[in-house]
């Protein structure tokens, strides 16, 4: 049985960060952060459990987010905030992980880091 809720540390520009998120089941993955408010929006936790490039869309998300896509040893592997209403969004690269992150003040204390390493990640 997997736990709802798990702490995820992510490194980010040299510095461990720990995030809460919610580990989501097969029906979680498929609703995502769709029809969520955004002050009542959490971290969510997709884990595919094998390699991917599957694309990810924010229709009927009404709020920007972050997507951090993982390898299977919890690097980063792309960092993209995500706006309404997009169609298509696939990282470079495969990933094994997705961390989707509400743009809301629960959050506002990573931000800063995520900008600068999704800036970062551009430039490579």
């Amino acid at each position: 049985m997997q736990k709802r809720n798990l702490k995820v540390g992510l490194e980010i520009n040299g510095k461990k960060i720990f995030i809460e998120v919610k580990n989501l089941n097969f029906f979680g993955k498929i609703s995502g952060l769709m029809f969520t408010r955004r002050e009542k929006a959490r971290a969510l936790f997709f884990d595919f459990g094998k390699s991917t490039r599957i694309a990810i869309h924010s229709f009927f998300v009404f709020f920007p987010f972050y997507a951090i896509w993982l390898d299977d040893k919890n690097k980063i592997v792309e960092i993209r905030k995500v706006y309404s209403w997009k169609p298509h969004i696939k990282p470079k690269k495969n990933f094994f992980k997705l961390i989707e992150i509400p743009i809301n003040d629960e959050y506002a204390f990573i931000f800063e880091f995520l900008d600068d390493d999704e800036k970062d990640l551009k430039r490579k």
